[in-house]
């Protein structure tokens, strides 16, 4: 899977930049989606306009972790792994029984979105298994991606030369695009377009980022940790149409 976002719907953590990252434009002429099809033949290009794009393709996955694409009322959603509680949450968020992963997740998000107020970290916590997700939200140009606590799907983030929010399961569509400015995305936590990088494990604590060094000594981006010392005030999810909407605030 690929996702690029610009800055307005993803800002990424300026920690992400190395000094020397040899990356390139990810969305100038297409260049990092034409790699992508170039690895993955017959991939998917999702063009979102000006907020960036989506590619996936379901060569060259694991079978034991699958990746699923679906759009609904704008709400785009690239999926990859697999839930263990789905028939908990199929009945948790009233969806019929030829719901998939990819489809709860969407219904996942369009709750917490329209009928809160629920916090944030709780939704994805409820979410039980091998996962990662990446969902853009069209009508409100917002941005919403996770991984599972144990890290259990491969899942980069990283930035372009031009401060682009790039996100891959591949490493080399990664250097590509992001040069030495990319790292795992933390485990255990999710990013929204305003909220930014938080862990739903401990959603009380804020992350703090650790340098990430090359075998060859070089600085590569940065991975996030939970930092046990400094917390943050809880907040829940305000409604749609409420003094705050989470799609500007959260």
């Amino acid at each position: 899977m690929l996702a690029v976002f610009d800055k307005s719907v993803a800002k990424s953590p300026d920690a992400l930049q190395s000094p020397e990252s040899d990356s390139v434009w990810a969305l100038k002429d297409g260049i990092l989606a034409q790699h992508f099809s170039s690895v993955y033949p017959g991939s998917v290009i999702v063009n979102l306009g000006s907020a960036g794009l989506l590619a996936y393709s379901v060569e060259k996955q694991n079978p034991l972790l699958p990746r699923l694409f679906a759009v609904v009322d704008d709400i785009f959603c690239l999926f990859q792994g697999h839930i263990e509680n789905v028939a908990q949450l199929k009945q948790q968020y009233g969806l019929n029984k030829a719901a998939n992963e990819v489809i709860i997740v969407i219904e996942a998000y369009r709750t917490l979105r329209d009928r809160g107020p629920y916090p944030a970290d709780q939704v994805v916590r409820d979410i039980q298994g091998k996962f990662v997700f990446v969902l853009y939200d069209s009508s409100s140009k917002t941005a919403f991606f996770a991984s599972d606590a144990d890290g259990s799907v491969p899942f980069h983030w990283g930035t372009d030369s031009e401060g682009q929010l790039v996100l891959s399961d591949d490493v080399e569509t990664m250097k590509k695009g992001c040069g030495k400015s990319f790292a795992p995305f933390p485990k255990g936590c999710f990013f929204t377009t305003s909220g930014g990088l938080r862990s739903y494990e401990h959603p009380l604590n804020e992350l703090k980022p650790v340098p990430r060094v090359d075998s060859s000594g070089n600085v590569c981006g940065a991975n996030f940790k939970v930092d046990a010392e400094a917390r943050k005030e809880s907040s829940g999810m305000p409604r749609v149409g409420s003094a705050a909407n989470w799609s500007s605030n959260y």
